[in-house]
């Protein structure tokens, strides 16, 4: 319907700006791909290894960063990073700690960074997917896949206030796929760790 009063090319006008701007905001909503960083203040890394099989001991790394590219629109990920200092794991044990750091385990001393890098992201429903990627530990290494979660994708409700990804990551490796072979064989510290890691992601 035409608008009283209105020209008919001054209707059309006005319909193309409406069409235009309606095209703009669609290709906001169509995010393009954007670099998001891990903040260090939510960024929880634990494993769980048996202990002498009377415990699944619990353990975690107190220090670590990461950023990486996503775009939410495709679902793909990009380039990425993930650094752990290797001499900050702590399982509430000061012997136990320094054991751990030494060259039975971490070897922090000659390898003071555990990196992982990304690879490739496959998603299943928008939230669930799988994550593999290359995971260097005491200067070795290998290909990893982990089970993620997208908790949460939205503006954060105080604070920074930026937009936001809430991420859940878990894995299971063979610690002596890397080295770590003390304790296997008598089953005093299991060969198997499981990986949990919790982050929320800025984006930048």
């Amino acid at each position: 319907m035409i608008a009283r009063g209105v020209p008919l090319p001054a209707t059309r006008a006005i319909a193309l700006t409406l069409l235009l701007g309606l095209s703009s905001i669609a290709g906001m909503a169509r995010a393009a791909p954007a670099t998001y960083r891990i903040d260090a203040e939510h960024f929880s890394i634990g494993f769980l290894v048996s202990h002498i099989g009377y415990e699944r001991l619990l353990g975690q790394f107190l220090e670590g960063e990461g950023e990486f590219v996503y775009d939410e629109a495709t679902r793909t990920l990009g380039q990425g990073r993930i650094e752990i200092a290797a001499d900050s794991v702590f399982t509430n044990h000061d012997a136990r700690d320094s054991h751990v750091r030494g060259g039975d385990f971490l070897a922090a001393g000659r390898h003071p960074t555990i990196v992982f890098e990304p690879t490739r992201l496959v998603t299943e429903d928008g939230r669930h997917g799988t994550l593999t990627g290359d995971l260097t530990l005491r200067g070795q290494t290998h290909p990893v896949t982990l089970n993620v979660t997208l908790n949460k994708a939205a503006v954060y409700p105080f604070g920074h206030q930026a937009y936001t990804l809430g991420v859940s990551a878990r894995t299971t490796l063979s610690r002596s796929r890397w080295g770590m072979t003390y304790g296997v064989a008598d089953g005093l510290v299991g060969d198997e760790v499981e990986v949990l890691l919790e982050f929320e992601a800025i984006r930048q």
